[in-house]
C-alpha cells in the first residue's frame, strides 16, 4: 500500500500512526497539498491528504473513510474502535471534535500563510470553535480515568487528539496556551512519548514554504 501525504499533517499521521499499530506495511510518499499538488491529482481530484493506495490499485480517499478500511482490515477484536452502540458513537464524537479543531487550525494557517490577510471575524471564529473543540474535549478527558479513554488500550480518539495537539502547538505558538486544559495536555504527552508516534512525526512545515 501507499500513504500519499506529510505527517506534519494530523490527518496523515493518524492514518500512519493507526497502520502501524495494526502491523500494516505501506510505502510512504510526502508529498504536499501545494508542492506535489499535480502527482496527488492523479489520485485525488479534491488534491488532499490522506490518500491510501491499495495494492490492487484501488484509491482510499479521507482519514475517517481510509481508517473505516483498516479497521475492516484489522477486525472487530483489534480495531482501534469499538464496531457498534454507544462506546462506538462516543469515540466517534471525540474523533470528530479532534478532527474538526484541527480542520479550524488549517483554516488560520490558510488565512495567514496563502490569503495573506487577517480578517478578524473570521479569525475569531476560528479560535472560537477551537476553544470550544479544547473545552469538550477536555471535560471527557478529565472525567475517565485511566491512560486511555475509552478501554485499556490506546484507540482512535486518542491518537486524534494528539495529532490535532501537535498541529495546534507547532502551527500557532502561544495562541492556545495548554495550561488551561491540563488534562489533554497530559494525554497528548502520553501519546507522544510512545515509539510509534515517535516514528511517525515531522516539523511543521507553512504551505506557503512548500
Amino acid at each position: 500500500m501507499i500513504l500519499i501525504g506529510m505527517y506534519d499533517s494530523p490527518f496523515v499521521r493518524r492514518v500512519a500512526i493507526a497502520m502501524r499499530l495494526y502491523g500494516m506495511d505501506y510505502e510512504h510518499r510526502p508529498w504536499s497539498t501545494f508542492g506535489d499538488a499535480d502527482r496527488i491529482a492523479d489520485y485525488s481530484p479534491l488534491l488532499r491528504v490522506p490518500v491510501l493506495v491499495l495494492d490492487d490499485g484501488e484509491v482510499l480517499i479521507e482519514s475517517a473513510a481510509i481508517l473505516d478500511w483498516l479497521d475492516e482490515q484489522a477486525g472487530d477484536e483489534r480495531a482501534l474502535i469499538a464496531a457498534n452502540g454507544a462506546a462506538r458513537r462516543r469515540a466517534l464524537k471525540v474523533c470528530a471534535l479532534a478532527t474538526g479543531l484541527a480542520d479550524k487550525a488549517v483554516s488560520l494557517i490558510y488565512e495567514r500563510a496563502i490569503h495573506g490577510r487577517d480578517t478578524e471575524v473570521w479569525q475569531t471564529r476560528c479560535r472560537r470553535q477551537i476553544r470550544g473543540a479544547l473545552d469538550s474535549l477536555e471535560a471527557v478527558r478529565a472525567a475517565t480515568p485511566g491512560t486511555w479513554l475509552f478501554g485499556g488500550d490506546i484507540g482512535h480518539a486518542d491518537i486524534a487528539i494528539a495529532c490535532a495537539l501537535r498541529l495546534l502547538g507547532e502551527a500557532h505558538p502561544g495562541a492556545f496556551d495548554m495550561a488551561a486544559w491540563p488534562a489533554l495536555a497530559r494525554h497528548a504527552a502520553a501519546c507522544e512519548a510512545l515509539p510509534v508516534f515517535q516514528a511517525v512525526v515531522q516539523p511543521f512545515f507553512s504551505p506557503g514554504d512548500r
